[in-house]
């Protein structure tokens, strides 16, 4: 018998309660001036004012909001608050429909442009162009995006590129600008020149005194927080880091060094230590200076000699590098120079302890508060944490029975040891 095929058709079923209407589309808009020269009609407000009687003026369509981003670059989208809350708001559900005036207004970085066109191509939200006439959920769309999107990358970058041609010239005339505001000691007048401020000099002359006098970064931190002197920014808390800034920078002497650092990508922002890679500028005698240069010459090389000191560079602390793995790793919290293996004799027995060089050789003068710490209990306390990190990173291999200390395990496991007042140390362990 032959096999015959038959198809049922669906019944269609009308419900009459249902009455047909039309589906309005949520259709936002995303705004963007990069800059304050742009002509007023191309302008933030002009767009803004554009796309609300666009959207009110279409009867298939119902605002959902205007996104907008006022003096933010496009290079990346990190840095624009209204951009990112238009992606989360079409990943809620509340868009149907994204308006934009250009290419160059959404991204001009390519990778960012079709990441989010295809991310919201996914969830069929599509994105219109108006300049370039471009639907993005159209077939044509995407091909004609990536076209786009990287002439506008070129575009940013040819941007870019004259950016730091206009700086570079300016350095060459020995024009440049200070962010005073975060500039202890000057501000700035209406010329554009750097004058000091007296109550704030004080202070950085006080910082270059107590540095020459002996004292480390955390006792000039601590000596400033005692007396109720705050940071530049108004942070009553000081950082080492601060105070290492302040003493290497070359403004202080009425001088000035120029492109200390450069961007190596204009896509990030990136910038690195200029190591030589684009020429530097020094200005002499630029402005009026709050450090005599013999001064500042004298803190250089008392930095110099400290590292020097705490680095290794002499004989005798490359003799303790090799014999024992924490010499070089351990150091003091109050002062951050190294702690060194002592032994001392008392009563015709001999001890071994650990002490913080520069206390040790300098007296608690320089260091007050260093404690001194017994070489078995020390060790007790680095098994234990080695112990404890082979638990929390389920590693058999690295566990000590009984916290038996192995100088070779915590040559290869220990980062670094900071020893703490009282006593306690802070180890960081190597990744």
């Amino acid at each position: 018998m032959k096999k015959k095929l038959t198809i049922i058709p669906t019944q269609e079923r009308h419900d009459q309660s249902i009455q047909a209407k039309t589906v309005c589309l949520r259709v936002a808009a995303y705004c963007r001036v990069s800059t304050v020269y742009e002509r007023q009609e191309n302008s933030y407000d002009a767009q803004v004012a554009c796309y609300m009687d666009k959207i009110a003026n279409n009867p298939d369509w119902v605002l959902a909001g205007i996104y907008s981003d006022n003096g933010r670059s496009a290079t990346n989208t990190k840095k624009r608050d209204d951009f990112n809350a238009l992606i989360d708001d079409c990943a809620a559900g509340k868009i149907d429909l994204v308006i934009t005036k250009s290419v160059s207004r959404f991204a001009r970085n390519t990778v960012d442009s079709l990441l989010f066109i295809r991310k919201l191509k996914e969830m069929n939200i599509g994105v219109i162009f108006e300049k370039e006439g471009i639907n993005t959920l159209e077939s044509t769309g995407e091909l004609l995006i990536t076209v786009l999107s990287g002439q506008a990358q070129e575009e940013s970058r040819n941007i870019s590129e004259n950016t730091r041609w206009g700086i570079v010239r300016q350095f060459e005339k020995g024009v440049f600008h200070v962010n005073y505001k975060k500039f202890m000691g000057y501000t700035m007048d209406e010329n554009g020149q750097l004058i000091i401020v007296p109550e704030e000099a004080e202070i950085v002359r006080m910082i270059f005194q107590l540095y020459m006098e002996g004292r480390s970064y955390i006792q000039i931190c601590q000596a400033l927080e005692n007396s109720g002197i705050k940071t530049v920014t108004g942070n009553s808390k000081w950082r080492d880091s601060t105070l290492i800034k302040m003493l290497s920078n070359e403004k202080y002497m009425g001088d000035a060094l120029l492109q200390k650092t450069y961007t190596i990508n204009f896509l990030t922002k990136k910038r690195v230590v200029n190591k030589g890679i684009v020429p530097q500028y020094y200005v002499k005698n630029n402005h009026e200076a709050i450090i005599p240069a013999d001064l500042f010459q004298s803190v250089q090389d008392e930095k110099l000699r400290r590292i020097n000191m705490s680095c290794g560079e002499s004989a005798l602390k490359q003799k303790y590098s090799a014999l024992y793995a924490i010499s070089n790793i351990m150091i003091c919290g109050e002062c951050g120079y190294p702690y060194r293996r002592v032994t001392r004799a008392r009563r015709g027995k001999s001890k071994v302890v650990w002490r913080c060089k520069n206390r040790l050789m300098n007296g608690n003068r320089f260091c007050t508060n260093s404690p001194t710490l017994d070489e078995g209990t020390l060790h007790k306390m680095i098994a234990a944490a080695i112990n404890r990190n082979a638990k929390a990173k389920a590693i058999k291999d690295y566990f000590l029975p009984a916290n038996q200390y192995d100088d070779r395990l915590s040559r290869v496991l220990i980062e670094r040891i900071k020893v703490k007042q009282d006593g306690k140390l802070r180890i960081t362990f190597k990744k």
